[in-house]
């Protein structure tokens, strides 16, 4: 039961939050004449010395007060608890972490905070905007059902993603105001007893207001379950497009190439680029060709966390669901899934900011990619340009296409005379449906895929990563 029971080594990760906050409500039991000046003094002096090794405490706060003890003595150190309650201790030592970026936590392998996950998550942005702003000449096939539909820019499909980020970049911002809500000051459950300046000890930590009932302060996690919510969207996101550069990347697709740093080759088919400098030194002489493929390494991990994220959070609002009020043991697992959670997202949005920054465009893959039959609503629209109800453009249009494969010619291959044969409505200047680019630039109206319309995205999301807002 001691070792079910014990959180000392994942909490140990925040023992420099629980030491602000001891602080702080040492600071308001002073301002309350539980304290004397001279023995605040003496617990802020031992609290920060030096610490040493955990004892055999089940958890970071009777640590803390063991260790200070050992320093000024038990007859000052037994007063630092003063009407405070471990629940609304964990509480504020739970919220604070994720708000804040300790060293300590870092030193301990728990990287990141929320500021932090919104920093590289801006990383992110820039680079797609970067590269949306750079490569918009590049043009593709634009899928659906993974089937090739229409040709759209490489920027297009950057800046699909872009929005998706920026709609998690701005939501990330009301989850952190939705978080900053101090529950120090509330007790076990129903407040404390001596008139403490709650709103003083808020204010020192750094929180914005204070969390309005006592027995909703300890008993609350649902700062937890944003947390995670807004990860599990988050990493959402980032499947999806780890996904969508898994396929570009391979050699059906051919895209993209990953840089090394991010790909492995085979321990078993040489095919397979070979990406690790000790691996070409046990092979001596084996060099790899420049066609050959390689494993998608990070963005398969990118894409297997997004799992662990959606778990975390699923798992842990279960463990909440139909808890009695107040402070439960439950709330334990919260700890563990919390701390995951902003490693995950701090060192996934670093790596799918490495991947995109490094990866390399195959300008000749693209273009082979774009086929005539994606611009057979080319036909369609052109007909609808002259009057013809769209229903039936649409039906002549795939008339045509069942001429292109009939004569096994491409739809851009057909003669002026075939096309009328299909609809006396084509004019000379049918043929002028096959042209990529123009297919592209046709599409004016606001958020396609012309130049101009891109760009316009491309502005949007550089003001909202100048001014966090992305319009009036």
């Amino acid at each position: 039961m001691e070792a079910y029971n014990e959180s000392l080594s994942l909490d140990k990760a925040f023992y420099a939050e629980d030491i602000d906050g001891s602080i702080a409500w040492a600071r308001a039991n002073q301002n309350a004449r539980i304290l004397t000046e001279e023995e605040f003094k003496e617990i802020e002096r031992g609290i920060w010395s030096r610490p040493e090794g955990m004892g055999d405490e089940f958890d970071i706060h009777t640590a803390n007060e063991r260790r200070l003890g050992e320093i000024i003595g038990p007859a000052i150190a037994g007063k630092l608890h003063t009407g405070r309650s471990r629940n609304d201790q964990i509480a504020t030592d739970l919220v604070t972490i994720i708000l804040l970026t300790s060293d300590r936590a870092i030193a301990s392998g728990f990287v990141g905070s929320f500021f932090e996950i919104q920093d590289h998550l801006d990383s992110l942005l820039k680079v797609i905007v970067s590269r949306a702003e750079n490569e918009i000449d590049l043009l593709i096939p634009g899928y659906t059902h993974l089937q090739r539909a229409q040709p759209v820019r490489w920027s297009h499909w950057l800046l699909n993603y872009g929005s998706c980020f920026a709609r998690d970049f701005r939501a990330l911002h009301y989850v952190i105001e939705e978080l900053n809500y101090c529950p120090l000051g509330s007790g076990a459950l129903s407040g404390n007893v001596f008139g403490i300046d709650r709103r003083a000890i808020a204010q020192e930590l750094g929180f914005n207001d204070l969390c309005l009932n006592s027995m909703d302060a300890v008993s609350d996690r649902d700062f937890l379950l944003k947390t995670m919510g807004w990860g599990s969207d988050f990493m959402m996101h980032v499947s999806r497009i780890a996904q969508d550069l898994c396929i570009y990347s391979s050699q059906e697709f051919g895209f993209v190439k990953l840089a090394d740093a991010y790909s492995t080759g085979s321990s078993l088919m040489p095919q397979k680029k070979v990406a690790s400098p000790s691996y070409l030194v046990y092979h001596q002489g084996y060099t790899a060709e420049p066609n050959t493929s390689q494993n998608p390494d990070a963005l398969e991990l990118l894409r297997g966390k997004s799992g662990t994220m959606h778990g975390l959070h699923s798992g842990f609002r279960v463990a909440l669901n139909s808890l009695p009020s107040c402070y439960n043991k439950d709330m334990q697992e919260g700890t563990s899934a919390i701390l995951t959670t902003i490693h995950l997202l701090s060192t996934s949005t670093q790596i799918l900011t490495g991947v995109l920054s490094t990866l390399s465009t195959c300008p000749a893959a693209m273009a082979r990619a774009l086929e005539p039959s994606m611009l057979a609503t080319e036909l369609a629209d052109y007909l609808v340009r002259k009057g013809v109800p769209f229903r039936e453009t649409h039906h002549i249009s795939g008339r045509v296409v069942a001429l292109a494969e009939k004569e096994g010619k491409g739809m851009d291959e057909l003669s002026v005379a075939q096309l009328q044969g299909v609809d006396e409505r084509f004019g000379d200047d049918a043929r002028g449906c096959f042209d990529y680019e123009a297919a592209v630039e046709r599409r004016t109206a606001e958020g396609g895929t012309a130049r101009g319309r891109v760009m316009e995205q491309v502005e949007a999301l550089k003001m909202l990563l100048e001014t966090g807002k992305m319009g009036d």
